[in-house]
């Protein structure tokens, strides 16, 4: 059975042109104001795929109908992509604090619509699937923890098993970050251990080194709730697309948040840390929370290290990839970020580590 799709607005030749452009692989409902889109939202949303909503129409406008859709919840298992003309920077930004997913540009082309309706759609029901996945084993261990009284060792592989669970989905749902996950886990052993070494005032131990290592895969979790447009840009993102990449700190943590039941209170920690200030920086021009000096969880501080020196000796979409030696030496003069002059220092003292897990790897 086809899924289906809400097309909501006031023009008929736009919800005909939509409707013959998506029909092929979904059936369409149409509304041609707010106040029918809402109707039909409040009967059947459930079974409805995805929605395509006009924001300037008569009495109820699409900013109405995504106000109410907010109130009542139902953006998050509702992806909603915006008909848009020329739309302002203002109005843009407003729909992304909606929760909107996408937009659909007029005029209308066939190839692009599709794209972009078939990516969110899969997007969710691929995140359907993973909250079903963790409900599913949440349930299952509370019964345990009931019946068998699960030992610490026990919980803590399965935060490991979580761990890796959501670091696949990153891998599916990014071009790159398949290899990134495994490199930055490798990085971020060698430094976590030599500050383990060096640095006796951070309280590292050989147990939570290997929580941290563990986290970091975790450290872009985020970007499963970035759109397709943003994410999987082939270059360089605009100044507007890139403060909406950074929200994958903040998302991240809300999707941590949701499972928070059954993380062993190390692991929760330590993911949180990462996931959220791995991009903040030492002298506190860093995001989301501008944290400075070592109020950066040393955790965060570890793993950006980690994550820095990967992204500048693999290869993207907007770069090519530098030498091991130009990217030792690009951190160490400051280009990319401030670090604490401890982790500077650790840093200095593994690079030939770090070579070695960059070569064994495969960079």
């Amino acid at each position: 059975m086809k899924r289906k799709i809400l097309i909501v607005d006031d023009a008929e030749m736009n919800r005909e042109v939509l409707a013959d452009i998506l029909e092929d692989q979904y059936d369409i409902l149409k509304a041609e104001n707010g106040r029918e889109a809402l109707e039909i939202l409040k009967n059947s949303r459930k079974e409805i795929s995805a929605m395509l909503l006009d924001l300037m129409m008569p009495e109820v406008d699409g900013f109405a109908v995504l106000e109410v859709m907010k109130t009542e919840g139902w953006m998050e298992n509702l992806p909603v992509l915006i008909i848009s003309g020329e739309t302002s920077v203002k109005a843009e930004k407003k729909c992304f604090e909606y929760g909107v997913s996408d937009f659909v540009r007029k005029p209308f082309d066939n190839m692009l619509v599709n794209r972009r309706v078939d990516n969110i759609v899969n997007l969710y029901e691929l995140q359907k699937e993973l909250q079903a996945k963790v409900d599913k084993q949440t349930e299952k261990l509370r019964i345990q923890y009931k019946l068998l009284q699960v030992q610490a060792e026990k919980l803590h592989k399965t935060n490991e098993s979580i761990i890796d669970i959501l670091g696949t989905v990153v891998e599916n749902r990014s071009l790159e970050s398949g290899a990134h996950i495994k490199h930055v886990k490798g990085f971020t052993k060698v430094i976590a251990e030599r500050v383990m070494q060096d640095y006796p005032e951070y309280g590292l131990t050989k147990a939570k080194v290997d929580v941290i290592v563990s986290a970091s895969a975790l450290h872009d979790i985020g970007k499963i709730a970035i759109p397709d447009s943003i994410l999987l840009k082939p270059g360089r993102l605009n100044p507007k697309e890139y403060e909406y990449m950074k929200s994958h700190t903040t998302r991240g943590c809300d999707i941590l948040d949701s499972i928070e039941d059954i993380w062993e209170e190390g692991y929760q920690k330590v993911s949180y840390e990462i996931c959220r200030h791995h991009h903040e920086r030492f002298d506190g021009k860093g995001y989301p929370d501008k944290l400075a000096g070592d109020d950066i969880p040393i955790s965060a501080q570890i793993v950006s290290v980690a994550d820095v020196y990967d992204a500048l000796i693999s290869e993207r979409v907007y770069k090519s990839a530098y030498s091991k030696d130009e990217a030792y030496h690009m951190i160490l003069r400051g280009e990319c970020g401030v670090f604490s002059p401890k982790l500077m220092e650790c840093f200095r003292n593994v690079k030939e580590e770090l070579e070695k897990v960059a070569a064994a790897q495969g960079e």
